[in-house]
């Protein structure tokens, strides 16, 4: 696993180990990666990288984060309660010399504190099935993390439908994955 673009193009990002049966973790592929910066950066939502403060939800191993940080994100939140998750962003973030730009919080997504900050690019890659996304994101958003307008990338199993408060952009499959990206409705 790799960051794709950017100023860290090329860097190798630490992934779960044999040691780590404990976590189930199922990073974003590089490929996955690739495709939904590409959707991102193909003008449909003008620039929603630069510049901008990104809350990656269900974070892992950072990987969604850190290719946000290296295409020119001002700042990135990683939010996962795993223990091996937090050990995984932090050696990441180390990695890029990316500490002072961001913020672990190690806590359930569902019960994210109150933000200090609205973030206009939001990560949503919760485990599969388990109906986690929408009390997540709804969570975000009652606590002041999602700007209006926000883009935001939920992958998951299948195609997911809108929460209140959201407007569905489009939906795209990758293999079993499939990336639903929705926007922030004026609040």
């Amino acid at each position: 696993m790799r960051i794709i673009a950017g100023r860290h193009r090329g860097l190798a990002l630490a992934a779960v180990g044999a040691g780590d049966r404990g976590a189930s973790l199922r990073p974003t592929s590089d490929r996955v990666r690739e495709a939904l910066f590409n959707v991102l950066s193909g003008g449909r939502f003008g620039d929603p990288v630069t510049g901008v403060r990104v809350l990656d939800l269900f974070a892992g191993t950072g990987a969604l984060g850190l290719e946000a940080l290296s295409r020119g994100a001002a700042h990135a939140t990683f939010v996962d309660d795993g223990r091996v998750a937090q050990g995984l962003i932090r050696q990441n973030l180390r990695r890029a010399g990316r500490e002072a730009d961001a913020l672990l919080l190690p806590v359930d997504a569902r019960t994210i504190p109150q933000a200090d900050g609205e973030a206009a690019l939001v990560f949503l890659d919760p485990p599969y099935g388990k109906a986690l996304g929408a009390s997540a994101l709804a969570a975000a958003r009652s606590r002041g993390w999602i700007a209006p307008g926000a883009v935001i990338v939920w992958e998951e199993r299948s195609p997911q439908p809108p929460p209140e408060g959201f407007s569905l952009v489009e939906h795209r499959r990758y293999g079993e994955s499939h990336l639903t990206f929705l926007k922030a409705d004026p609040s």
